[in-house]
């Protein structure tokens, strides 16, 4: 049994030569920095009138002043109820969910910070601040019109 035990030697071929690790120069001088700002973000033409973002940019900081509840649901899902007059100022009454309130003009409604501009007794005319994909801000005139009352019985 040693006999047959000591011919089983396995043959096995050398280790390949191992070539030294030679560093490769990475040379960063003049290329762009992937992680830069001005890479990130999109060049604007108002960028120097009024700072990133356009020349509408909205003030967030006095968005989070205002906490209005109106401004927490979006323009579509508002609906004007009534109007009033009050001491020659008009008034819209506005319906979000179960709760009811009035506006004025200047108050702001709507998730894209709309700015109520004019109010009759048919419509409220507002003005949003909507981002596009650029990241710039520009206006856009949206109204919400009276709605007629459902199911009422004359």
């Amino acid at each position: 049994m040693a006999d047959n035990s000591a011919n089983l030697r396995g043959n096995v071929p050398p280790l390949p030569r191992v070539q030294p690790y030679e560093p490769v120069p990475y040379d960063v001088e003049g290329t762009l920095d992937p992680f830069k700002a001005a890479k990130i973000e999109p060049e604007s033409k108002y960028k120097q009138a009024a700072g990133k973002g356009g020349a509408f940019q909205p003030d967030f900081e006095a968005r989070e002043l205002r906490n209005n509840v109106l401004e927490k649901y979006p323009i579509e899902s508002l609906k004007m109820i009534g109007y009033l007059n009050v001491n020659n100022r008009p008034l819209a009454v506005v319906q979000v969910d179960d709760k009811v309130k009035q506006i004025k003009v200047g108050d702001y409604i709507g998730l894209d910070f709309g700015m109520v501009t004019k109010i009759s007794d048919k419509e409220v005319e507002l003005r949003e601040l909507i981002q596009d994909s650029a990241g710039d801000w520009s206006e856009r005139t949206s109204s919400l019109y009276l709605q007629s009352k459902e199911g009422s019985k004359k």
